[in-house]
């Protein structure tokens, strides 16, 4: 079953920010949660609501799955000091 990817026009702006070499390997983060959207080492955010993250070297993606409309919607992308705040 695939995932549509989606991302928010903030997370669209926060991919802006992040340098190349980073990006390629977030783009193919974002596009591998089309297949798998619990990839591993994928946490559950604490006192989030229903959010998830993964990890990419030092960047964060932090995402909520729709299941009912086999969705993944990125909410945000940024380096790990950022991007919890």
């Amino acid at each position: 079953m695939t995932f549509r990817i989606e991302l928010t026009k903030a997370a669209e702006r926060d991919l802006t920010a992040v340098p190349k070499p980073i990006l390629k390997r977030l783009d193919a983060c974002i596009l591998g949660l089309a297949d798998d959207p619990h990839p591993p080492g994928v946490k559950k955010l604490k006192n989030s609501d229903g959010l998830y993250r993964v990890r990419v070297s030092d960047y964060r993606i932090i995402y909520r799955i729709e299941q009912e409309i086999l969705t993944v919607l990125v909410v945000k992308i940024g380096h790990r000091r950022e991007v919890y705040r």
